[in-house]
């Protein structure tokens, strides 16, 4: 029997894409990595085509990162590989799935819904409520619904002048027009990773500020280290991601005074801190758990 052929999209020459394309590579001799940048969709002929392949006659398409930043440009991407899913090609996790992910209030309104403990959070188009949540919060942080590694990111302090914070609202709702503005808790400068391969837990990572910042992702110069929770803790992220169906992700949780919280679910999942901080091989393992799934 020929061994699958599995396209890997991502970006091109980035550590995890490139690992998880030699695990591939590895395990069925095939390489392809997809940037989704240059692919192009013929809905005539019902092709999606890459530097000469035609996608939809792969066997799967193993999504690492579907682009390097999120916008609404994404969810059009994420559009495309269901022509692939609609030719019989596996889609890794699942094109509708993933969307459901990329937008922040889609996943915070699945999770929430679900029961599932977050910070408080306020969504609104309104100035003037943006300002209560400012001023009943304390100090509040501004989160764009598409974004990775706390990129365009704000907090805003109820402690200055009530024109600043206008001033300061009105220039967040001028590349964010639906705010999305959450409590700034006190993490103690650690949140976890935590890991789920066909909804199974695999273990947690940490990740560690390494300085004063108010986030710990490793863009803003934070650390991996390894990290055990205690069981609720793990229950807590089975339940997160559970809604999502995915096939690999990790879950965004932090520890409160008031116990823990899920900030999000991530639609692609960390390889690096998986690898460094809880020495689990995600690109090994997810391609062992993909070729499972085609051989049934």
């Amino acid at each position: 029997m020929a061994k699958p052929r599995i396209g890997i999209v991502g970006i091109p020459g980035k550590w995890s894409t490139e690992t998880l394309a030699d695990a591939a590579e590895q395990r069925t001799g095939f390489r392809l990595v997809i940037d989704m940048g240059r692919v192009e969709l013929d809905l005539e002929n019902k092709r999606l085509l890459f530097d000469g392949h035609d996608l939809c006659q792969l066997d799967a398409l193993v999504v690492k990162k579907i682009s390097a930043e999120y916008s609404p440009n994404t969810l059009d991407r994420l559009e495309l590989l269901r022509v692939a899913e609609n030719a019989g090609v596996s889609v890794f996790s699942g094109a509708e799935n993933m969307l459901r992910l990329i937008d922040r209030l889609s996943c915070t309104v699945t999770l929430r819904n679900a029961d599932i403990p977050m910070p408080d959070t306020r969504v609104t188009e309104d100035i003037d409520a943006a300002m209560n949540a400012v001023n009943t919060f304390g100090s509040a942080v501004f989160k764009p619904l598409f974004s990775t590694k706390a990129r365009g990111m704000c907090i805003i302090d109820a402690d200055q002048p009530e024109d600043a914070i206008r001033e300061s609202i009105q220039d967040f709702q001028s590349k964010n027009p639906m705010m999305y503005i959450q409590r700034k808790l006190d993490l103690s400068g650690r949140d976890l990773g935590m890991v789920f391969l066909g909804g199974e837990y695999l273990g947690t990572y940490a990740r560690i500020s390494q300085d004063d910042s108010w986030n710990t992702t490793i863009h803003s110069g934070g650390r991996y280290d390894g990290y055990s929770p205690p069981q609720e803790i793990v229950d807590l992220a089975y339940r997160a991601q559970a809604p999502f169906g995915m096939d690999f992700t990790t879950v965004d949780v932090a520890e409160t005074a008031d116990g823990p919280i899920v900030f999000e679910v991530s639609a692609f999942g960390g390889f690096r801190g998986a690898l460094e901080g809880a020495d689990i091989d995600a690109a090994g393992s997810y391609t062992d758990y993909v070729l499972a799934k085609l051989s049934k």
